[in-house]
């Protein structure tokens, strides 16, 4: 999911932003959504790229990067999420949680947390698709590669 690289979360701000170019004043930044606002974002305020952002587990002080449960909440549940954010209890969060990502670290991974990426992943399949998709495409790639190579090797073996 190299697209995450340039979605952000702005600080105070809802939803995500694509993040366009740097200035001096800040940043340029365009909102994913219908709308397509451009705006300037400046330096004092807390972005946060998604490609930098982890979930807690349990193993070891590790942590699972975004994009690994993204693409896990997406190989399960595709685009049916099995609840809302917003009417969901912090049991059916907790819940949901588990299924995709079963060692999370129950203490320090927050529901508001969960809700968070629920939105995220919601806003992140309706507006960039691509980002979900590209990753299927290259292993697919991958393994074509992998087994041209391998009849390659075995036609040479003969």
């Amino acid at each position: 999911m190299d697209a995450l690289k340039e979605i952000a979360n702005i600080a105070g701000k809802s939803g995500l932003y694509r993040i366009m170019k740097p200035s001096r004043a800040g940043v340029i930044v365009e909102s994913l959504d219908d709308k397509k606002e451009k705006s300037m974002i400046g330096p004092t305020a807390r972005v946060s790229v998604l490609k930098d952002i982890s979930v807690y587990t349990d193993d070891d002080e590790q942590s699972m990067p975004l994009a690994d449960v993204l693409r896990a909440v997406y190989e399960k549940y595709g685009d049916e999420l099995p609840l809302n954010p917003k009417a969901a209890s912090n049991a059916d969060l907790a819940d949901f949680m588990a299924e995709v990502v079963p060692a999370y670290d129950r203490d320090r991974v927050h529901m508001s947390d969960v809700k968070k990426l629920i939105n995220w992943y919601t806003i992140l399949r309706t507006h960039l698709p691509e980002a979900f998709e590209s990753k299927a495409d290259e292993e697919t790639a991958q393994t074509e590669t992998t087994v041209e190579t391998g009849e390659q090797t075995d036609e040479s073996a003969s």
